[in-house]
């Protein structure tokens, strides 16, 4: 891999994600019945960011998991602290006081170690300062909730299974019942931003580099082809629209780069008498006249 791929970023990034869902739940609320999550002043679809950034780790542990630096430090009943102790061992490190390290040398050489060698924290940060401390460390990749472009009408669907779970059920009854949400159609749209200087800092910089930036793009576009399931129902990725500036700090204010991006109804009729129901009934438009100085617009999906 070339040096100028490994070295840290040293641009600042913003940018705009869609996707849609087609008969799906995108992302379910545990506080609501698992039903979709939405907005319930203005009936827009919600997906977390949280549940972005899953989706990422997801694909980078399949697509990258065998190699060195690609592991995922959060995931599925992962046992956080005995990633600290690998940290701890690898450094000839002590960690039975399970405190940092005095000497601030090491202490940086600690947190440096997990951003080297974990993929998610190099990328979104971590805190772990948990029983074993490992520091803590604000990732330069970071995801707003995504918002529906129209409100959603999230729908229950009753559904029936033809077996039954155990001997008693099967004396009493010939089916099951169950519920299932989904969303019949929404596009989302999700903010993103990339910090070249908390990737590229000194102190306390993570290390995030060029190529993880480009896996970053990469797992946006693949990850709903590798993430398929009966209650998520259709999911695509439908844009990727990236904003670079030519240093780490930044040359224009994101807002106003990200409000260059449009998303409206397709037709000109102001009323919409149907609800949408693909992404043809939408219309993406991308302003990229009078562009701020060192600002240049890249479309990836």
């Amino acid at each position: 891999m070339p040096a100028s791929d490994t070295a840290p970023i040293a641009n600042r990034y913003d940018f705009v994600f869609l996707f849609d869902v087609r008969n799906g739940n995108p992302n379910g609320d545990p506080d609501a019945g698992n039903m979709p999550r939405m907005d319930p002043e203005t009936g827009r679809g919600l997906v977390t960011d949280v549940a972005i950034k899953r989706k990422i780790r997801n694909y980078v542990a399949m697509a990258r998991g065998d190699a060195p630096g690609y592991d995922i430090y959060m995931q599925e009943r992962a046992v956080l602290n005995r990633a600290h102790e690998r940290a701890y061992t690898a450094l000839g490190l002590k960690s039975e006081a399970k405190k940092l390290p005095k000497d601030e040398a090491k202490a940086r050489e600690l947190t440096a170690w997990m951003c080297g060698n974990f993929f998610d924290i190099r990328s979104f940060g971590a805190v772990m300062s948990t029983e074993v401390n490992a520091g803590q460390v604000r990732g330069p990749v970071q995801f707003t909730f995504a918002e529906s472009i129209d409100p959603i009408v999230p729908m229950e669907i009753s559904i029936t299974r033809s077996s039954v779970t155990n001997e008693k059920d099967a004396l009493q009854n010939e089916r099951t019942m169950g519920r299932k949400h989904i969303v019949p159609y929404g596009l989302y749209r999700a903010h993103g931003f990339v910090s070249g200087r908390l990737a590229n800092d000194a102190r306390k910089g993570t290390g995030f580099s060029e190529a993880d930036l480009s896996l970053v793009w990469e797992a946006l576009a693949n990850m709903f082809d590798h993430d398929r399931a009966a209650a998520r129902g259709e999911m695509t990725a439908r844009g990727l629209i990236v904003f670079k500036h030519d240093s780490d700090l930044g040359n224009a204010p994101a807002h106003k780069l990200l409000e260059r991006v449009k998303v409206a109804r397709a037709s000109s009729d102001a009323d919409h008498d149907s609800p949408p129901r693909g992404f043809g009934d939408y219309a993406v438009t991308v302003n990229e006249t009078d562009l701020p100085a060192g600002i240049t617009v890249e479309t990836k999906i």
